[in-house]
């Protein structure tokens, strides 16, 4: 059961980052530009993150096994279409499909787990989700980097069928239903308005950068497109009788603190998987299968203290809300540290250090944060929180994914300004340059210099989003003193 539930998580996970490494290869064979490329990643988020939040829901309607399964099937028969795609279009909507089928598969095993095991085996169960969690976006860019340098493109689709098929198989013959399915109401009016908020925030997030933000009258629309679904969706949620989110579960202070310790989690574990590969490929010339081993470092390390901190957590020996603290802490000084070693000659050696640290922070957090946030509220509120838990790690990704994208951008821009200040004909390093190459009438020479110029402009704007994601990290980690410390021991009672 554990296999094919961690197994399914792993199809969601890898596939938000497997995609990103191959997806110069998909535009430069549909022959679409970068901004129009983006919506092959874009798609695939926004229907995520609509289907997030009405799990619950679903999973109570028809059976959390039949809605488990069924989101397996339509993510893996979606992953044949789009790698079987003869357009780019076809590609985008297959694309939203899978999305569709991907966001009820990682709050559903969750609950999934905390169901199957003990209070006191929690820790062992979200020690087994947390390496799909938290391993899957470090496997992803190494498997996409891989299928890029080797295969085409396709495969990074393909590669998720018989995955998909195990695992649906195994769901199907082994998971029971903690309850009966039950006919219920739908409330389509609340659905529509969380669709529309949470769609168009996503889409300000994804293209806002691209689109010169507020500049942009699309993304002016899709941000009051965005307040406003979200602002009505809670107006009328508040007073459903049949709320399709069940937004009440807000009220305990383990979901509210919770959620926003998710968002700070989904910072640093997206934001650097978005920004370290671009660094790695883009200034330092690595190729996509490097690049991807590097990140796996990270991972090695999740998988060696995952377990011990899942043993630690599960017999009390550790307050798990200090354990989260430490680990936020770890993240932020690796973060520091990778922000010290980022240059524009670094060697994959060089950020060794600062991914082990990562890693050990990683595991120190995951775990403990999930039994903290599942563990100590009543049971029929674990779907809830799990779904509310899963989002928030979402959104904070994405969130983080459109800031730091933003200070890259712009952080480049700035440095380059500033050191084109002091590249001149009276700066003395200047000179000798130009004289060494060609004189200061050389085009070459003028071309190559403005080149190392943006080069290392660029090396400084990665530096400066590693250190904001350090002090992001670090100032919100004091949250985690607003949980309260879990049951531990006994047996999860089941509805």
């Amino acid at each position: 059961m554990s296999v094919a539930v961690i197994a399914a998580t792993l199809l969601e996970i890898i596939d938000t980052t497997i995609v990103n490494v191959a997806l110069p290869n998909i535009q430069g064979n549909f022959g679409v530009p970068v901004d129009q490329g983006a919506w092959i990643v874009t798609g695939y988020i926004i229907a995520n993150v609509v289907v997030i939040p009405i799990t619950p829901w679903l999973a109570a309607r028809f059976g959390r096994r039949q809605y488990f399964v069924a989101s397996i099937i339509i993510f893996t028969i979606a992953s044949l279409m789009c790698g079987l795609a003869p357009n780019f279009n076809s590609l985008v909507f297959w694309r939203v499909v899978q999305g569709l089928g991907g966001g009820g598969l990682i709050s559903t095993s969750q609950a999934i787990l905390r169901d199957t095991y003990t209070l006191g085996e929690q820790g062992q169960a979200q020690g087994i989700f947390a390496m799909g969690v938290i391993v899957g976006p470090a496997l992803g860019p190494v498997l996409g980097g891989w299928i890029t340098d080797n295969l085409t493109w396709r495969w990074a689709f393909f590669i998720n069928l018989p995955v998909g098929i195990v695992a649906a198989t195994l769901i199907w013959n082994y998971l029971r239903n903690p309850v009966k399915p039950r006919a219920m109401k739908l409330d389509w009016i609340g659905l529509a308005l969380l669709a529309v908020g949470l769609g168009a925030m996503q889409y300000v997030l994804d293209q806002g950068q691209q689109n010169d933000w507020f500049d942009d009258p699309n993304i002016r629309l899709f941000t009051a497109l965005a307040v406003a679904g979200i602002g009505s969706f809670i107006w009328w949620t508040l007073r459903s009788g049949i709320p399709v989110v069940d937004l009440h579960v807000l009220r305990l202070r383990q979901v509210a603190a919770g959620s926003v310790l998710g968002a700070v989690l989904g910072v640093s574990l997206y934001g650097s998987i978005l920004v370290l590969p671009q660094y790695l490929q883009n200034s330092l010339g690595f190729t996509a299968t490097l690049s991807g081993l590097t990140i796996l470092v990270r991972a090695g390390a999740v998988m060696l203290f995952t377990p011990i901190t899942a043993m630690l957590a599960s017999r009390g020996t550790i307050d798990v809300r200090l354990s989260a603290a430490i680990g936020f802490v770890l993240l932020g000084v690796s973060n520091w540290i990778l922000a010290g070693v980022t240059t524009p000659n670094s060697q994959f050696s060089t950020f060794i250090l600062a991914l082990i640290i990562s890693g050990i922070g990683l595991s120190q957090i995951f775990v403990p944060l999930s039994i903290a946030v599942i563990g100590g509220v009543p049971d029929r509120e674990v779907p809830s929180t799990s779904a509310f838990f899963n989002l928030s790690r979402q959104v904070g990704g994405s969130i983080a994914t459109a800031i730091l994208v933003t200070l890259l951008v712009r952080g480049t821009t700035a440095h380059q300004t500033e050191l084109a200040a002091n590249v001149n004909l009276h700066a003395q390093p200047t000179a000798i340059y130009l004289q060494q190459n060609g004189g200061e009438h050389s085009t070459s020479a003028l071309t190559t210099l403005e080149g190392l110029v943006e080069g290392q402009a660029q090396v400084l704007s990665y530096a400066d989003t590693s250190r904001w994601t350090a002090i992001i990290t670090i100032a919100l980690a004091p949250l985690v003193l607003l949980l309260n410390k879990p049951r531990l021991g006994g047996h999860v009672a089941v509805e």
